[in-house]
């Protein structure tokens, strides 16, 4: 890869991850009052108004739209639906440290995924990049025996959905826009979201409501738009990883803004893990990178 493809994934990741970050706490101002299908159907709606409005202005953007890839588009959402219905329920099931430790498993899902469907290489430094990526988590969220009930198999599947859900965007990064993937994505997601809901959900929402609404709709359409422009710009083993720095950037945020102490493990698993993505960055860089 060129050094100016991997300053690009870097930034759109850094946009992702801000975006992410944003999201989850809009999702905590708003879980008092709403269930996660009420919260990601608004996000659905909001990002199919925004971009139907996007088309509307402008006349590139209706061009970019066809129905050639629609299978995979479908595939790829009803993934990244069933992945998040089972996260959810592992979460309601399993202690949070448990559930984060096994949804990381994801990135070697990715690693041998991509190079089975996308043909990608898993080289050595992408490998030291998911090694210390795994070694960091388990510093960071020391899983227990907890990790054995039975609910972890159903949170090891969502991580294979998110998995899958990554491979299906890479792969559509080749043929679609970034503006296709994102309107499908919400398109499809939406009616799926709102069969969670409870009818009428809407008239619970209070002025109160406004700015977690605001970061829930706009940092889920941007973290996305971050993401699948992330892929578009590097291959899917290189871009996996860098999502591991969501973990000491979320105990940044909760610290800063809730007052929840750092843990000196916290800080040991992300200079861990920290260094195995610059490590994994400095040998893309090369032009002779194996």
């Amino acid at each position: 890869m060129s050094r100016r493809s991997i300053v690009l994934v870097v930034l759109w990741m850094m946009g992702a991850l801000l975006s992410f970050s944003a999201t989850a706490l809009g999702i905590r101002g708003l879980s008092a009052s709403f269930n996660v299908f009420e919260i990601l159907a608004m996000r659905s709606l909001a990002g199919v108004v925004i971009l139907v409005t996007a088309a509307m202005v402008r006349r590139e953007l209706r061009g970019a739209i066809h129905l050639n890839a629609i299978g995979l588009h479908a595939a790829r959402n009803l993934a990244h639906f069933g992945a998040t219905y089972a996260w959810t329920v592992g979460v309601t099931l399993l202690p949070l440290a448990t559930v984060f430790a096994l949804e990381f498993t994801a990135p070697a899902w990715v690693g041998l995924l991509a190079v089975v469907f996308l043909g990608e290489r898993m080289t050595a430094a992408r490998l030291v990049a998911v090694v210390l990526g795994f070694v960091g988590v388990l510093v960071i969220l020391r899983p227990g025996l907890a990790t054995l009930q039975p609910a972890s198999f159903l949170v090891l599947a969502s991580a294979f959905g998110f998995a899958l859900t990554a491979i299906g965007t890479k792969r559509l990064t080749r043929t679609d826009s970034t503006f296709a993937i994102l309107l499908f994505m919400n398109l499809i997601q939406l009616p799926l979201n709102l069969i969670g809901a409870d009818d009428r959900f809407w008239t619970k929402l209070e002025p109160g409501h406004a700015l977690p609404l605001a970061a829930v709709c706009l940092g889920g359409l941007l973290s996305h738009l971050c993401l699948t422009n992330a892929y578009r710009h590097g291959d899917a083993i290189m871009v996996v990883p860098l999502d591991f720095l969501r973990i000491p950037l979320i105990a940044a945020v909760a610290w800063a803004l809730y007052g929840e102490p750092l843990d000196p493990l916290v800080l040991l698993g992300s200079l861990v893990i920290i260094g195995g993505i610059l490590w994994s960055l400095r040998a893309e860089s090369r032009p002779t990178a194996a």
